[in-house]
């Protein structure tokens, strides 16, 4: 099998790089950011254009390979790369152009949000995205895509207007609500299932001033904290975010608001009162510093599991559920990590994308963080084992793009929702070639 993909891969010409084993960059081209996922493709080749990604399609397709889609490399399941297959790295395709006058920006497939925030913030602007910049921007906005102002403005999806993908059978389309209306309904939600995203097209939002506020409560002060953050967080307006982590170490709260800067003071203070005087600070922050604040806690090839849910609040019992859990933490970043919700969020419609979960208050996931390979089994059980505690409260749908634990599609969207997507997928991608994702089985497919 390799040695016919690498005579196909020779004999198309690609602009970019085929690189392979014993080649000096292979160990460097064939890593990912999770260090469990630690594959050994056949081969890298690192697109140079939108010709070259065709090309991958097609050598993969016509030698029955293996073929993993690489962005930012952030899959939690590793699904950005593959062992013994081709690895499609996107990395070059990395540019964003910003158009104030259309009210557009775009972004290459392998940008990473760093360079979409980039483009946008220091012009005033700014595309709802993630909260690690060196996570990629494809991944992230497929599968819905979180940030620090969703609640303001939307999911990274509601932004976005257009794009470019590269299908199974090597046709590149440009994709819009006009153009394939149905296709454009999959993409937002329904992950990497129906081809190679090259070029994204999204909407701005005008951001002003950004204010934070962060604090740590220690542990015998979280349960009071947690549940007066709830409490208050029920009373702010869309402008407004909140999120927090909770570890060993005790419980970590960041509050965010973009609204009028006079007002500041009053939507976030009382976040550093929760149970006593919380420690910390509040006032202006760039927004992109505080885009960046999690990079290196979230290292490239420090070892990941995450596991995660909606729910609709946070009730007493799932408070006493994670302070039960995080007490047997096997390291000290394992951590409980809640986002708020709501707002834009929910103003859009279940039905009107594949994303599915629009009228929760809040996301959460059980992400064990660690560093050495033979912590591995006792961090991904505790991963399990505390997610597992917390779903039991949780609303059905589920987020794809934040889970380790792969086979859930069919309970992320739903039975309606995934069948719709699985006839979506049947019409694009039959054989099943895009199937290092979230997959949604087409029909007449078996699982491989």
């Amino acid at each position: 099998m390799s040695d016919l993909l690498l005579k196909q891969l020779a004999l198309i010409g690609c602009r970019g790089p085929v690189i392979t084993p014993g080649s000096t960059d292979y160990d460097r081209a064939r890593q990912v950011w999770n260090g469990v996922a630690d594959r050994w493709p056949a081969a890298v080749l690192r697109a140079a254009d939108v010709d070259d990604v065709r090309k991958a399609i097609d050598v993969a397709a016509n030698c029955n390979a293996v073929l993993a889609i690489r962005g930012g490399g952030h899959s939690l399941p590793g699904l950005s790369t593959c062992d013994g297959g081709l690895l499609l790295d996107l990395s070059q395709l990395n540019s964003g152009r910003l158009d104030i006058s259309a009210g557009t920006v775009e972004a290459g497939g392998g940008a990473l949000l760093r360079d979409l925030d980039g483009a946008t913030v220091p012009s005033g602007f700014v595309v709802p995205a993630g909260v690690v910049s060196h996570t990629g921007v494809a991944g992230l906005t497929l599968g819905g895509g979180m940030g620090r102002v969703s609640r303001a403005y939307g999911l990274t999806i509601d932004s976005l207007i257009g794009v470019e993908i590269v299908t199974a059978d090597g046709s590149v389309n440009w994709i819009d609500a006009a153009i394939d209306p149905e296709l454009f309904w999959g993409i937002r939600g329904g992950g990497g299932n129906f081809g190679v995203i090259t070029r994204f097209r999204f909407r701005l939002h005008q951001l002003g001033p950004v204010a934070v506020g962060h604090w740590m409560y220690p542990m015998a002060d979280a349960q009071r904290a947690i549940t007066g953050l709830g409490d208050l967080a029920r009373q702010r307006p869309r402008e407004f975010s909140v999120a927090f982590t909770l570890t060993r170490g005790g419980l970590s709260v960041t509050a965010v608001w973009v609204g009028d800067s006079r007002l500041a003071d009053q939507m976030l203070s009382p976040f550093g009162d929760l149970a006593g005087v919380g420690e910390g600070e509040m006032g202006a922050m760039p927004f992109l510093h505080l885009q960046s604040r999690n990079d290196a806690h979230f290292a490239w090839s420090r070892r990941y599991y995450a596991k995660g849910g909606f729910w609709s609040d946070i009730t007493g019992d799932v408070v006493d559920a994670m302070l039960q859990q995080i007490a047997s933490a096997p390291t000290m970043d394992c951590e409980f990590y809640i986002t708020q919700l709501g707002g834009a969020v929910a103003d859009v419609r279940e039905e009107d994308t594949a994303y599915s979960g629009r009228q929760a208050g809040y996301y959460w996931i059980a992400e064990p963080v660690w560093d050495d390979p033979a912590d591995d089994e006792r961090c991904i059980e505790w991963g399990r084992s505390a997610a597992g505690r917390l779903a039991d409260r949780s609303i059905a749908a589920n987020y794809v793009n934040e889970q380790s634990d792969t086979a859930i599609a069919s309970g992320a969207y739903g039975a309606v929702k995934y069948d719709r997507l699985r006839h979506l997928k049947t019409r694009l991608d039959p054989s099943n070639l895009f199937r290092l994702n979230q997959n949604i089985l087409p029909f007449a497919a078996t699982p491989q």
